[in-house]
């Protein structure tokens, strides 16, 4: 049985942002990721990897999946 294979789609940091009532320096703050990363990740300009994932999932207290939408292949 195959696996379904998926790329990554839209950054939803943003919007997890908004509903944790969160702003971005809010977030560089507690996981030290700067700002201007952190900002990047929003515009779609850079996709993170495992471990900043998991920094910021952990930050914001949702899963690594929450932060992007997943487009299967």
């Amino acid at each position: 049985m195959l696996i379904q294979k998926y790329d990554v789609g839209r950054c939803l940091l943003a919007l997890i942002l908004y509903k944790s009532d969160m702003t971005q320096a809010e977030l560089s703050s507690r996981t030290g990721i700067s700002r201007s990363q952190i900002n990047a990740y929003i515009k779609n300009k850079q996709v993170m990897s495992l471990p900043v994932a998991k920094t910021i999932s952990a930050a914001l207290h949702c899963g690594i999946d929450d932060l992007y939408d997943w487009i299967p292949k």
